[in-house]
C-alpha cells in the first residue's frame, strides 16, 4: 500500500506494515521534549505516581528557554523544578543558562533530532523538526508526562496535504514568506489535524534554516505536523551532527493526499501578517504606512544564523529609527558566537539594536520586550494573537528578518528596497 512520509514514519514506530489516516496507534518515541514552562506541569504529574525512572535518560530533553535567566520568583521556582528533576534522573540533555538556546533551534543544532524520528514536545512549535524529515508534534503536559515515563504516545494518523512550490525563488523572498503566504491562502484552520508536506523545486533549493522556518509555522495553519522529505541538503546538515543511526523515508509516488496545492513562487514577494492572525497576510508593498514602536528579530522561527545575516545585510551602516526599540535574539549560543565571528553583532549594536541571550521571552509576551497599550511590534516570531506580546490592546505584525530590519530603520513597515 502506498503511503506518505508521515504515514511511513508512524507505521514504523507503531510496529506496523501500514497505517491509514484516521487510525489510532501507539508509537515509540525517539525524543520527548519540554521546557521550563511545560516540564514542571508534567513533573508534578509524575511525582503523583512516584516515578522511579524515566524511560530513557538520553531521550528526554529539557530546555530552559522561556523565562531563564529567571525574570521573577515564579519563573525561578519553575526553573528549579526542572533542574531538580534533571539531576534526580540524571537527564543527559538538560540545557540551562549558559548553554541553552531556543529549543527548536537547539535540538537540530545538537543533532538530537534526526530523519525518520518520532518526536513529541510540550510546545506547539515542536513541528519544526519536520524540516529534517521527522514526524514531530506538540502535545499537552499530561501526554508529555506519559511520554517521559513510557517512551510512547498515542496518535490519530493524520491525512496529508501536499504543497508544491515550484519556480526560482525571487532574491527577496524567504521561507518565512512562503509559509506566511501559504497560511494566508488556506487560513489558520486550513490544515486542521493534517500533515503539511512541503515539496517542489523551490523547497529543493531552500536552506535548512529556511525549511525549519516553514515547518515551524505548520501549527499556525492548524496542522498536526509539517514535513519535508530528506534530500542531500538534509543529509549534509545531519551528517555533521548525528550521534546515532537514522532512517530516511520518502512518500510513495502514488501516495494518497487529501489535496494538492501548487504555488508558482516566482510571482511572490515579501509578506507581512497583520493583527491578529497569521492568516491576515498581504504583500509588504501593500502594507500602507504602519508606524511601529518595536522590532523583534529572533525566536524559534527566525533566530538562526541565516536570519541574522539577512537582517545585518540591511542594517549595516544604518541606524534604527529614533522611535523604534529593536531587540535581537540569536537562537542559540553557537549562533550567537557565529554572529560575533562574522561581525554581525557589531553591526546590530552600531545600528542601535539591543542583542540578548537566547530566549523565547518576547514572542509569548513573557519578558524582554513586552508591549504597552496601543504599541505595535513588527516581529519575525510566529504568532500575532491578541495580547501575544503584551497588552491586549497592542498589535503584532509578522514578517521575515530583512523586512523587520528595514522597518526598524524606517520607523514603519517597508520593503527592504526602500532603505537601500
Amino acid at each position: 500500500m502506498a503511503m506518505t512520509i508521515t504515514e511511513k514514519i508512524l507505521a514504523a514506530h507503531a510496529g506496523k506494515d501500514k497505517v491509514e489516516p484516521g487510525e489510532l496507534i501507539h508509537a515509540k518515541l525517539d525524543i520527548v521534549l519540554a521546557n521550563d514552562v511545560t516540564a514542571p506541569v508534567s513533573i508534578k504529574e509524575l511525582e503523583k505516581i512516584n516515578l522511579e525512572t524515566v524511560f530513557d535518560k538520553d531521550k528526554v530533553v529539557l530546555v530552559q528557554d522561556h523565562f531563564v535567566p529567571a525574570k521573577d520568583i515564579k519563573s525561578a521556582e519553575q526553573g528549579k523544578i526542572v533542574r531538580d528533576f534533571a539531576r534526580k534522573h540524571d537527564i543527559t540533555h538538560h540545557y540551562d543558562v549558559g548553554e541553552m538556546g531556543i529549543e527548536h533551534c537547539l535540538l537540530p543544532e545538537k543533532g538530537l533530532v534526526l530523519p525518520g524520528d518520532t518526536v513529541i514536545g510540550a510546545d506547539s512549535h515542536t513541528c519544526t523538526y519536520g524540516a529534517l524529515g521527522a514526524f514531530a508534534t506538540g502535545v499537552g503536559s499530561t501526554d508529555l508526562a506519559a511520554g517521559i515515563a513510557l517512551g510512547e504516545a498515542w496518535f490519530k494518523v493524520p491525512e496529508s496535504i501536499k504543497f508544491e512550490y515550484d519556480g526560482e525563488l525571487p532574491e527577496d523572498v524567504t521561507g518565512k514568506d512562503l509559509i506566511l503566504h501559504t497560511i494566508g491562502d488556506i487560513g489558520v484552520d486550513g490544515a486542521l489535524y493534517q500533515s503539511m508536506e512541503f515539496t517542489g523545486s523551490a523547497i529543493d533549493n531552500l536552506s535548512m534554516d529556511g525549511r525549519m522556518t516553514m515547518a515551524n509555522m505548520a501549527i499556525e495553519a492548524g496542522a498536526k505536523n509539517g514535513i519535508i522529505a530528506p534530500d542531500k541538503t538534509t543529509i549534509a546538515y545531519v551528517e555533521e551532527r548525528a550521534q546515532r543511526p537514522y532512517k530516511v523515508y520518502q512518500s510513495d509516488d502514488d501516495a494518497k493526499y487529501n489535496k494538492v496545492i501548487k504555488y508558482d513562487v516566482e510571482k511572490l514577494e515579501p509578506v507581512v501578517a497583520f493583527p491578529h492572525l497569521p492568516e491576515n497576510t498581504r504583500p509588504v508593498s501593500e502594507a500602507g504606512h504602519v508606524e511601529i514602536d518595536q522590532v523583534v528579530i529572533g525566536s524559534c522561527t527566525n533566530g538562526r544564523i541565516e536570519d541574522l545575516r539577512l537582517a545585518a545585510k540591511v542594517m549595516q551602516g544604518k541606524k534604527v529609527h529614533k522611535n523604534v526599540r529593536c531587540i535581537i535574539f540569536p537562537g542559540t549560543q553557537a549562533i550567537y558566537k557565529q554572529a560575533i565571528r562574522e561581525g554581525i553583532i557589531e553591526i546590530f549594536i552600531d545600528a542601535g539594536a539591543a542583542v540578548s541571550t537566547p530566549t523565547c521571552g518576547p514572542c509569548l509576551g513573557g519578558h524582554m520586550g513586552i508591549l504597552a497599550k496601543g504599541e505595535r511590534s513588527l516581529a519575525t516570531t510566529n504568532r500575532n494573537f491578541v495580547g501575544r506580546m503584551g497588552h491586549p490592546e497592542s498589535e503584532v505584525y509578522l514578517c521575515a528578518p530583512h523586512v523587520a530590519a528595514a522597518s526598524a530603520i524606517a520607523g514603519h513597515i517597508v520593503h527592504p528596497r526602500e532603505v537601500e
